[in-house]
């Protein structure tokens, strides 16, 4: 593939950037004199469902039996049995993780052997993060920030580089991909990484993941997470699936112990009841399909107030004048909202909302309409 001139791109080379991210509940909360259960974090993408059962059960007899006192399994071997039975893969082709920030990290390190980069942007702060630290040479191309609400859509460019990164659903847009054009993304360059985080808590989601595509093609990696679908970021648990001749060489060069064994316990017992997972995803599925319709009702009726289309539990507004009073009068009323001055190609005329309750989605409407009032 031929390398891009730098006058091709806005950006060619590597770069420092604002990485910014939400979910900043403990800091907020203590600068307001609140308790963490009295903010409502609007800034991160998670279900707002109490953990299920299942997961508490799993945790407890953790403890019970003391297997903390041990030192994890380093092969991670049952793990990845289970996570390969949910998706009919071979537990060759994947590799869990601390989350998937880790694993964003280590393809940073698999995308530094291929050549240069390209994030379409706004994207993921991360994915940045990681390139800079392998010292990766990366270029931005901007998304449309306009798209309809038919979902799913097609990937709308194909722009140059030799390692693209996607995220499925994109954040922060919310738009989500269709699997056929993604395949043809995947025959165009030296390595896809593709980012499911969000894809198992999107409506009609999983019918355009990528991971059956892994069995067919060497140069394409998924990330996946559980944090998102299960509200468990503090357990830190994800998983890749890909070449097994790449995901052999990343575990030989990272931390030796990257798991712990309440996440190793948890992904287990949540994976292994695919009657239990599938139920529980219809739940999340009839939440955003309900909340996101009465929200973006309800904050369209602001003016000059714009709520962009999504296929998944978070969205973005877009305002004529910076939202930078009203995110400030919103966290003073413990309401959190992503600014999105972070993101490439968005500014502080942006902000990205995420779900909440039925509850709290009343208030954090009715708390955005009276910051505009100010």
């Amino acid at each position: 593939m031929n390398k891009p001139e730098p006058n091709d791109y806005k950006i060619l080379t590597m770069q420092s950037s604002n990485l910014k991210h939400g979910g900043n509940v403990y800091a907020k909360a203590k600068k307001l004199n609140l308790l963490p259960s009295e903010i409502i974090d609007a800034s991160a993408s998670l279900v707002p469902f109490d953990p299920p059962q299942i997961l508490i059960d799993s945790l407890n007899e953790e403890i019970k039996n003391l297997g903390f006192r041990y030192y994890p399994e380093r092969n991670l071997s049952d793990l990845k049995e289970i996570i390969g039975k949910f998706h009919g893969i071979s537990p060759d082709n994947i590799l869990p993780g601390n989350g998937a920030s880790e694993l964003i990290t280590w393809a940073g390190y698999e995308a530094s052997k291929y050549g240069i980069s390209c994030i379409p942007s706004p994207s993921f702060v991360d994915y940045e993060r990681s390139l800079n630290f392998w010292n990766s040479n990366l270029i931005h191309y901007e998304l449309p920030k306009n798209w309809n609400n038919i979902f799913p859509q097609s990937f709308p460019f194909y722009p140059k580089g030799d390692v693209i990164w996607i995220t499925n659903p994109h954040n922060p847009t919310g738009q989500l991909w269709e699997k056929n054009s993604l395949e043809k993304i995947i025959k165009k360059y030296k390595l896809v990484i593709c980012d499911e985080a969000f894809l198992s808590i999107t409506p009609n989601g999983d019918k355009e993941s990528l991971i059956p595509l892994t069995q067919k093609y060497d140069n394409l990696l998924v990330l996946r997470s559980l944090t998102k679908i299960f509200n468990i970021p503090g357990l830190r648990l994800g998983y890749v699936i890909g070449s097994s001749k790449k995901l052999k060489l990343w575990k030989i060069n990272r931390d030796p112990w990257p798991l712990n064994s309440f996440a190793i316990k948890a992904g287990i017992d949540l994976l292994s009841n695919k009657t239990f997972y599938e139920r529980w995803e219809r739940q999340i599925h009839r939440w955003i399909i309900i909340e996101k319709e009465r929200v973006s009702k309800k904050l369209s009726k602001i003016e000059n107030l714009k709520v962009h289309n999504s296929s998944t539990n978070f969205f973005l507004i877009e305002s004529k004048t910076s939202l930078s009073p009203n995110i400030k009068y919103l966290e003073n009323k413990g309401i959190l909202l992503r600014e999105c001055t972070s993101f490439r190609s968005l500014d502080e005329k942006w902000a990205r909302i995420s779900l909440q309750s039925k509850k709290n989605n009343t208030l954090l409407c009715k708390e955005i309409q009276n910051s505009f009032k100010k």
